[in-house]
């Protein structure tokens, strides 16, 4: 049961973040997060996520974009 993603797909459940969490979801999150920045990124580029847009745009390459300092422009 670990690829299940939408544990409340139809509604039967508390809908809000402490309903989630007594379900069991969100356990993963701050594990994710304390692995930094760059590994998420690796991570969702490896992937292949594409947004769903009607061009697919790779997601781990918009995302990569966030993380550049500003040209000063």
């Amino acid at each position: 049961d670990e690829d299940r993603i939408f544990t409340n797909l139809y509604g039967r459940h508390d809908w809000k973040l402490k309903g989630a969490i007594s379900r069991g979801d969100w356990y993963k999150t701050k594990e994710i997060i304390l692995k930094g920045p760059e590994w998420i990124l690796k991570e969702i580029t490896t992937s292949g996520l594409r947004g769903r847009g009607g061009a697919g745009f790779p997601t781990g390459m918009k995302w990569g974009f966030m993380n550049k300092p500003s040209d000063g422009r």
